[in-house]
């Protein structure tokens, strides 16, 4: 969520405090959590060097937010796929499509947690995972225009079996059932 209006500036120190220049006080990861979900903008500097550091702060309210209990939004078969984009050469590729990603979802945020509370059960579940279908299938064809070995099915481990379209569907239905169980406990609270 951009604004008109300037990022409020947080530095950081050596001692890693962080220090919120606009209201005069120290601040804590959690605190700049609750600025993000405020849609509240910020920078974040280095105070001894003045490099922006905002990417390691952000990346660092993520990993503090995966470690609290239930709070895991990202699975571990994604962080190991971004993590094998690291030096490849679709790396360039995956930021806007992260980023495009992201924004819809934002944009369906509202429409999906009416069908969910409207039909809190099957029915959310179903309308779920064929989000989750789109945005797979969407990503695959996104993934095939690049990949000079398009249509051929990953390799196995020496001795495994080929992975199938059915194992990926499997974990999907997988990751939609804990996510209907962590919605079902939030809406219970």
């Amino acid at each position: 969520m951009a604004t008109d209006k300037a990022p409020t500036v947080i530095k950081k120190y050596a001692n890693r405090r962080l220090y919120h220049t606009g209201t005069s006080t120290y601040v804590t990861l959690e605190d700049l959590a609750e600025m993000v979900r405020a849609g509240e903008d910020f920078v974040v500097y280095d105070a001894k060097s003045g490099e922006d550091i905002t990417r390691s702060v952000l990346t660092q309210i993520i990993f503090e937010q995966e470690s609290k209990e239930g709070q895991n939004l990202l699975p571990v078969a994604f962080l190991r796929q971004l993590i094998r984009f690291y030096g490849d050469s679709l790396q360039a590729l995956v930021p806007s499509y992260l980023e495009f990603s992201m924004d819809n979802l934002a944009r369906e945020q509202q429409q999906l947690r009416e069908q969910m509370a409207k039909a809190f059960g099957p029915a959310a579940f179903s309308a779920m995972e064929e989000q989750v279908r789109a945005n797979m299938a969407f990503f695959t064809e996104a993934m095939r225009m690049f990949s000079p070995f398009a249509g051929k099915p990953p390799k196995a481990p020496e001795g495994g079996p080929e992975k199938s379209a059915h194992d990926d569907l499997e974990a999907l239905k997988r990751q939609m059932a804990e996510m209907q169980a962590r919605l079902d406990a939030l809406s219970r609270k």
